[in-house]
């Protein structure tokens, strides 16, 4: 039996391309805030690995898979009053979905942050259609939260948010 290996890494300028080329997907960015660009191009990639590496209050890192990158994850710690929480958003590319890579790659982030973050609790925000990312997500030992009625509007339809946690 194969062993595959799933690994959060630091950025490199190497990982443009490919970030650009998977990113580039409308099945991502449908998925994703409107800041996520659509069409995503490599000026987008180089833009955003280049905010990674000097960013210093959030945990953003790759997703490799067999040391390939297929991916994206990252931490973002909330400030004043909801400073114990931080949000958790990811994305895999569309050839490696279905093969447990984001639960896994959501596991590790999880005891990356609650090591190195001064936070009690993480938190997702997955719309109410995106079934594998809220599967993705129990799996990793998330709880269901509460679901808010047609609070996003993405692309000209209303979308539940969806809000789900795990604590220290």
């Amino acid at each position: 039996m194969t062993q595959h290996t799933i690994q959060l890494d630091i950025w490199a300028v190497e990982d443009a391309p490919l970030l650009a080329e998977y990113a580039n997907n409308p099945k991502i960015a449908q998925n994703l805030t409107d800041a996520f660009p659509h069409p995503y191009t490599l000026e987008h990639a180089e833009m955003y690995i280049d905010r990674a590496l000097k960013n210093s209050s959030a945990v953003l890192r790759c997703i490799r898979f067999n040391d390939r990158f297929v991916g994206a994850i990252g931490l973002h710690p909330l400030m004043d009053i909801f400073s114990p929480s931080a949000e958790l958003g990811y994305w895999v590319a569309e050839p490696f979905w279905h093969k447990g890579i984001a639960t896994s790659a959501i596991q590790q982030m999880v005891k990356l942050g609650f090591e190195q973050l001064d936070i009690s609790r993480i938190f997702a925000r997955p719309f109410g259609s995106n079934v594998g990312s809220q599967r993705a997500l129990e799996e990793a030992g998330f709880q269901l939260e509460i679901r808010l009625k047609d609070t996003i509007l993405k692309n000209h339809r209303l979308e539940d948010e969806l809000i789900y946690s795990v604590r220290r």
